[in-house]
């Protein structure tokens, strides 16, 4: 089967792409923004990648277009297909009846945290033998690799709530049908899509209805929302972590601890991600792989091997005692739970936050009034003005600058580096916070500090 995806450079459509290739199929694909790394990635599996969205680029036909949920109409491409009655479909339901068809499901879903419990999860399943397939949006440091068919039954994948495509507003998820479930937090996120947090609540609800009574559902005891959801109605069997599974922190930057199930010890966590949200989606993950059977001790011997995931608090270099890392954070409580994990690691002199606010819902200014206590275990704050940002930023460097931290506003990537640059010391962390590629900081900046120390 030729199949054909509109907007394949996404990290999921990517993967999908790939996940296609090795089912034998030929994969073609077009994008408005082609480039490295997921470019390269999908020239080296074979697939034919198109710049923009032409219709010559659907000639001949395909058997199936895939259509990735960026695409709307009045796109060329879109009406194309529309008109000339190409079989199309989204990248959730084409997983769902090509890929996930009479497997065990492992779903990971939540505002935050997804994609590393994902990551932890399938390293488990690997670690113990089980050769699950997986789908991740982004790339684990144990596989090298987004996607991989697999060898068993068992399919892990990161369930997101963002909506399907243009003619399915319904989230990711639904498709999916799980069977083993994390939900790892609930809170309000992309704005663009939903109006409050009922609605995502309405979503997550519709999850909970597809999985069966004989799966099962884990979640956060804490986590209100999600309990709200599940008093809308819940027919499958639930586990609490902080309940059912529960921590003691032998660190406080929660580097070691210990794991308790029903109250008993079953084991001790060292590894070298830090957090207490990353400890929670340990004991999340070990409370999932216990539902398929791995012993605690097993999970647990498996995530003190586990090396993270890219882009998550990934350190980029190290240079003359300055540590850069880049972080995907883009939610207040995702910010202020990296920043806390790096703050009690106990580690760095001083704390440098670079916030990008890339996401819709950042871009928006939906969370303005959180950023300031996002960055409070930061020892400095810089914010990056991007060009178009439909709120002012400065009342958030006011509220930082009267907890008396210092903060600045800037609006060149240039203009950021060379502050660092004259101000990081050694023994500092600096932290590069985005979604997005942050206009190429991250080498610019490790090439800065090179340069000034002659490394």
């Amino acid at each position: 089967m030729h199949i054909h995806i509109l907007g394949i450079c996404g990290t999921f459509m990517g993967s999908l792409a790939q996940l296609a290739v090795s089912q034998g199929h030929r994969v073609t694909g077009s994008d408005q923004n082609v480039y490295p790394p997921m470019s390269t990635q999908l020239e080296n599996a074979g697939i034919e990648i198109m710049q923009g969205f032409e219709v010559e680029h659907l000639e001949p036909k395909p058997d199936l277009v895939v259509i990735g949920n960026a695409m709307s109409r009045g796109n060329v491409a879109v009406e194309y297909v529309l008109n000339q009655q190409i079989p199309y479909t989204s990248g959730p339901a084409y997983l769902s009846e090509y890929v996930l068809k009479n497997k065990w499901v492992m779903a990971v879903a939540g505002t935050h945290g997804k994609t590393t419990t994902t990551s932890m999860l399938t390293w488990v399943l690997e670690d113990c033998g089980f050769e699950p397939g997986f789908l991740i949006g982004g790339v684990p440091k144990n596989f090298g690799v987004s996607a991989r068919l697999g060898k068993s039954d068992f399919f892990i994948v990161e369930a997101d709530e963002y909506d399907s495509a243009f003619f399915d507003k319904r989230s990711k998820f639904v498709h999916y049908h799980g069977r083993t479930v994390i939900l790892n937090n609930l809170e309000f996120d992309h704005a663009d899509i939903f109006n409050d947090i009922e609605a995502i609540k309405t979503q997550f609800h519709h999850l909970v209805r597809t999985i069966p009574s004989e799966g099962q559902i884990i979640y956060p005891v804490e986590e209100q929302y999600i309990q709200q959801t599940l008093d809308q109605g819940c027919w499958t069997p639930t586990v609490q972590i902080g309940k059912d599974w529960s921590y003691q922190l032998v660190d406080p930057s929660g580097s070691h601890f210990n794991v308790m199930q029903n109250g008993q010890h079953v084991g001790e966590v060292t590894w070298s991600q830090t957090g207490l949200h990353n400890v929670k989606n340990a004991l999340a993950c070990i409370a999932a792989a216990y539902h398929v059977g791995i012993l605690p001790k097993d999970s647990i011997s498996a995530l003190n091997r586990f090396l993270g995931v890219k882009r998550r608090m990934e350190l980029v270099c190290s240079v003359n005692g300055i540590e850069v890392y880049d972080d995907f954070a883009h939610h207040p409580t995702a910010i202020a739970s990296t920043l806390a994990g790096a703050k009690n690691s106990g580690k760095y002199n001083h704390i440098w936050a670079v916030v990008e606010p890339r996401s819709n819902t950042m871009r928006m200014g939906v969370h303005k009034q959180a950023l300031p206590s996002a960055v409070a275990d930061a020892s400095s704050s810089i914010w990056f003005q991007p060009k178009g940002l439909d709120w002012d930023m400065q009342p958030v460097i006011d509220v930082c600058q009267q907890n008396s931290q210092d903060a600045l506003l800037i609006d060149e990537v240039d203009a950021i580096i060379a502050h660092l640059v004259h101000n990081a010391k050694q023994g500092d962390a600096i932290v590069l916070m985005s979604n997005g590629g942050f206009a190429g900081i991250h080498q610019q900046l490790v090439s800065a500090l090179k340069d000034k120390y002659g490394v």
